[in-house]
């Protein structure tokens, strides 16, 4: 089976095709890029493998939490693709994608963040191991980095964490995270993490399916302090 993989919730949107032996993968970074390069990022990892769209017999994308807009293009594209469309659809947190690139030979706990702002940091926690993958703690959410002690005993800390935080990161969990251009994501993780017993979720409702924002989006927050109330919620779109 031919498999799609995709996630845009941070500032790296990052893209991998697999025809179940080969795999190609392609990338771009700067979050304001992902809705003009995305399609062109499809096209050539299913070039590369000499595939088309038509294709494609299952997609895996990164539902979040992260950037608000980074999400909406990319579910956007996850519903034309399966649109009246034999094509199944499988989703996993996209800090999972991090976490499963870091996690030690032989298995481990991996923490991995991304900044969240307002001082918070994006957390998950998964004990990852050769054939399975456990969630440990809270689903993915944001938190102050005093928070991260929750999920106890961490084996590697991954992610984007602003400077101000590393420090603040690293005194509660004891360990010194893996940061910088090494701590982005890749969607081949995406399809390896597809093939671990809890690495993925099925979206059975297409339609009304939405990915894990996290929290309101930036611009929603200003408006709610600047107004001292909830912005009201269009019918038929997720807030």
């Amino acid at each position: 089976m031919i498999t799609l993989a995709f996630d845009s919730a941070s500032d790296r949107c990052t893209v991998a095709a697999t025809d179940g032996t080969r795999v190609a993968t392609r990338h771009v970074d700067g979050s304001r890029r992902h809705a003009t390069e995305l399609l062109t990022l499809f096209n050539g990892v299913l070039a590369e493998l000499d595939l088309t769209a038509a294709s494609i017999g299952r997609i895996v994308t990164g539902d979040g939490p992260g950037s608000f807009t980074g999400l909406r293009v990319a579910t956007a594209a996850a519903k034309a693709l399966v649109w009246h469309r034999d094509v199944e659809w499988r989703v996993a947190p996209s800090l999972l994608i991090r976490a499963a690139a870091h996690a030690p030979t032989g298995g481990g706990v991996v923490l991995a963040v991304s900044d969240a702002l307002r001082g918070d940091l994006f957390a998950g926690c998964w004990r990852i191991e050769a054939q399975r993958i456990e969630q440990i703690g809270d689903a993915p959410r944001a938190i102050a980095p005093d928070g991260l002690a929750r999920f106890g005993a961490i084996d590697v800390v991954v992610g984007s964490i602003p400077a101000a935080m590393v420090d603040a990161v690293e005194a509660v969990t004891g360990c010194v995270p893996v940061t910088g251009v090494d701590a982005l994501p890749d969607a081949r993780w995406l399809l390896e993490i597809d093939r671990r017993s809890g690495g993925t979720v099925a979206v059975e409702n297409h339609g009304d399916w939405e990915p894990d924002y996290g929290r309101p989006a930036e611009a929603q927050a200003v408006w709610e302090r600047a107004h001292g109330r909830a912005l009201p919620a269009t019918p038929g779109i997720a807030r």
